[in-house]
């Protein structure tokens, strides 16, 4: 099956009316924007293509208005609709790690601070920093992960190294736009939460490689199984930010999630055409290892095995989505993210010999309720 899905989002003509929403944006007032009711952008459980490109502009504005970061820090309404398009006009055309992405990260984690109660237990200038680090998380993101970077020896792995190459990149990037004439929405920050904020940023944008991730978890882990996690404790609250942080990468890259917990259907749209996207993205690289680098990709980048598809996945649900979805069991808002991820783990195993075509076939129907 070569299927591996190319949305419009990718197509050249993504932003076309960058000058035109500007002054659209500009014109509309803050009352206008629509409750989040309206954009279901609180519901962890949201579509990630119920929004086009501009609508997740708005819907944006929205979550800065909604958790108060606009009139806390006296963020220029003017100057956060540029950054906002700015941001979007930086993410490349990229299957995945688009602007598309950024923004589904986004949702998730405003969908976590507002429903699960985190909005209660970080501090002010955290939120702002854990909401900007996830829609630039990924700028100009190039469709090729940080191995990539080092065997191909890429400017980017020369001027920053093979340590997180991609993640100092997009911190790089984000800072640049901050730093451009009408950009700055941290303007009107007092010395101290500008600093405190520059830094808890870089945190929440390194946080999002999975070595730094991986040298954090244990410790995280540890101090939950224990019951020695204190939200008071700043190094805890460190140590959270950067799981929260993977989290929203995580749960957007999951081939198969659960829906709703009393949902019927196993693969919906919304996930397949995610799955399709990542897996597409995955293959163009191997393509270009093998082709430009003389090198056999690994298998999760070799359409060549793709076969092997829903066993690697269900390795990938298993040894870092549930360990991860296991611990958000601290906050009861959460449990809706573990409880059909479980079901549908124990359910997908039984089925692996139908190979890939089977798993991204989204006309494929289950009852979760009988698993």
């Amino acid at each position: 099956m070569e299927c591996f899905f190319k949305p419009q989002d990718t197509a050249s003509s993504y932003f076309p009316n960058h000058l035109f929403l500007l002054r659209t944006v500009f014109s509309e007032k803050a009352a206008n924007i629509p409750l989040v009711s309206e954009l279901a952008i609180d519901d962890i459980h949201f579509d990630d293509f119920s929004l086009d490109v501009d609508a997740m502009i708005t819907a944006a504005l929205r979550m800065f208005m909604e958790l108060g970061m606009v009139q806390k820090f006296k963020i220029d309404y003017e100057t956060l609709c540029r950054w906002l398009l700015t941001v979007r006009k930086n993410y490349r055309m990229v299957l995945y790690h688009n602007w598309r992405h950024a923004f589904n990260v986004c949702q998730l984690m405003f969908a976590m601070l507002t429903t699960a109660g985190f909005q209660e237990i970080l501090t002010e200038v955290e939120i702002l920093a854990v909401i900007v680090g996830c829609l630039c998380h990924d700028l100009d993101h190039r469709g090729t992960n940080n191995a990539f970077q080092a065997k191909s020896g890429s400017a980017l792995a020369q001027l920053y190294g093979t340590s997180a190459t991609l993640e100092h990149h997009h911190f790089n990037h984000a800072v640049m736009i901050l730093q451009s004439e009408g950009h700055n929405i941290f303007a009107n920050l007092s010395s101290k939460e500008y600093s405190d904020l520059m830094q808890l940023l870089k945190q929440s944008i390194l946080a999002t490689d999975l070595t730094l991730y991986f040298e954090r978890r244990t410790e995280f882990f540890e101090l939950v199984s224990k019951g020695e996690y204190d939200w008071n404790i700043k190094n805890h609250r460190d140590i959270f930010r950067t799981w929260a942080s993977r989290v929203g990468g995580t749960s957007l890259s999951l081939i198969w999630t659960g829906s709703e917990g009393t949902a019927t259907i196993w693969i919906i749209r919304a996930e397949a055409l995610v799955a399709e996207l990542v897996t597409s993205e995955f293959f163009e690289q191997g393509d270009r290892e093998r082709a430009e680098l003389k090198l056999i990709p690994s298998a999760i980048f070799d359409r060549n095995r793709k076969d092997e598809l829903p066993r690697l996945q269900l390795e990938w649900i298993d040894s870092i989505c549930m360990p991860l979805y296991q611990v958000l069991m601290i906050r009861e808002g959460l449990r809706v993210l573990t409880e059909p991820v479980c079901r549908l783990s124990a359910h997908a195993k039984p089925t692996l010999n139908f190979g890939v075509e089977f798993f991204m076939d989204d006309t494929k129907e289950f009852d979760l309720d009988s698993i």
